[in-house]
């Protein structure tokens, strides 16, 4: 069967991806090895929040969406969009094997005239130097004269409703100009702006641009909380108050860390590839170092707040962590703080629980009924939208707010705020 696109992965990216193509009337064909998710798939069964199975039902009802564990299919897909992830080792280091994988499996099917593109958030330089040597090595084809290679950047923030697959601009680079456009105009079919830039180096610095950029101001707004609570300043009213400025100033808030599937991730991918050529990413790594000790500053305030507010100390303590979502209002946990932090709590004695209404188990808890008044503390990582705060500060004993989620109903001695 001939396919428009194939997008390998059914991920948070794969998925909306397909749905949204299918949408602009095109033929998909979702390619993923986990044999649950493609049979789901198939029944029209989505497993990625940003996409219910009301949209994507009629889709595969209608045959617009087809999912399959078989490379082979890929044969007949005008273009392919590997959407795979792209995680950090545990020593910090970018782990392309999912990549490297895919793109062994796409060469041995791989057909003149196709359009391939990494959507993948990467290093300057992956597409040239890893995923072209392989493409052309497994299948005897050359990236320009005989099949197209580019690179577009996911731009995907899970619970979006305002920019989505399909209004949010897309950044496309290929390694020929030629390139560029095949790919360009595989997006125009079903996005509403396409933005080309010169080469794939420069698509994917792009990204890494964009989060890097929300990094290092939210490590400026994280420092700037570990200095107001010295000096005894309400960092949320200076925030708040910096942001009436209407030019030169965009609003960033402090929390107890950094958590999704890129901002955590992203700046290490370069400070990796900066020592290539000899650089050293000083102002990247300083962020990173600020950002990665705010559960520690966290778990400090957390225990000021009971001996002071309650006359006891972490260990023994009964602490419900409200919120581990790494955002409001949705089920996504990748790269939490809230991981981190209970971690933390526990090595420090405390008896941790959890509440979240999206999240209903987490690191081999069950989420429990949200009962102020049955713990020490409650500490806001999360700041969901449907929990009544005001009821969590009235019935709570200590409540430690990390997010501003109490404005308005703080009380001198119940309340401590980041």
């Amino acid at each position: 069967m001939k396919y428009d696109v194939a997008v390998i992965g059914a991920g948070y990216v794969g998925v909306p991806l397909a749905a949204t193509f299918a949408e602009a009337g095109c033929h998909v064909l979702v390619v993923d090895v986990v044999g649950p998710v493609v049979e789901g798939l198939n029944r029209g069964e989505s497993h990625i929040e940003d996409v219910s199975n009301d949209r994507l039902k009629p889709l595969v009802d209608r045959g617009l969406v087809v999912a399959t564990g078989d490379y082979e299919q890929v044969r007949g897909a005008h273009a392919v969009l590997i959407a795979l992830p792209t995680p950090l080792s545990r020593q910090r280091e970018p782990d392309l094997s999912y990549i490297e994988r895919a793109s062994r499996d796409l060469a041995a099917v791989l057909q003149r005239g196709q359009v391939v593109v990494l959507e993948s958030t990467t290093w300057p330089g992956t597409t040239r130097e890893i995923v072209q040597p392989i493409l052309e090595h497994g299948s005897g084809l050359q990236a320009g004269p005989d099949f197209h290679l580019a690179m577009s950047p996911e731009r995907v923030d899970p619970g979006r409703e305002d920019w989505t697959t399909k209004t949010t601009p897309k950044v496309v680079g290929g390694i020929t100009p030629e390139s560029t456009k095949a790919a360009a105009d595989v997006y125009r079919t079903a996005i509403d702006t396409v933005h080309e830039v010169s080469t794939p180096d420069a698509a994917e610095l792009t990204k890494l641009l964009e989060n890097i950029y929300r990094a290092v101001n939210i490590a400026l707004v994280n420092e700037l909380a570990q200095l107001c609570d010295r000096m005894e300043i309400d960092v949320w009213e200076v925030v708040d108050a910096a942001a009436t400025k209407p030019f030169g100033f965009s609003s960033f808030k402090p929390g107890p860390g950094l958590g999704g599937h890129c901002i955590p991730i992203d700046p290490f991918y370069l400070t990796w590839k900066a020592r290539e050529f000899d650089f050293s990413t000083r102002f990247i790594e300083l962020a990173g170092e600020v950002n990665n000790n705010m559960p520690y500053f966290c778990r400090s305030l957390i225990s000021q707040a009971l001996n002071h507010g309650a006359n006891k100390s972490v260990a023994g303590s009964k602490i419900l962590i409200l919120g581990v979502a790494y955002k409001p209002d949705i089920g996504d946990w990748r790269e939490t703080p809230a991981e981190k932090l209970i971690h933390l709590l526990r090595n420090a004695g405390a008896d941790v629980s959890y509440h979240d209404p999206f999240v209903p188990e987490f690191d081999g808890m069950i989420s429990a009924a949200l009962e102020p008044e049955a713990y020490d503390c409650i500490a806001i990582v999360t700041n969901h939208t449907t929990i009544d705060y005001a009821d969590v500060v009235e019935r709570g004993n200590v409540v430690v707010d990390f997010r501003n989620a109490t404005k308005g109903n703080e009380i001198d001695g119940k309340v401590w705020k980041l």
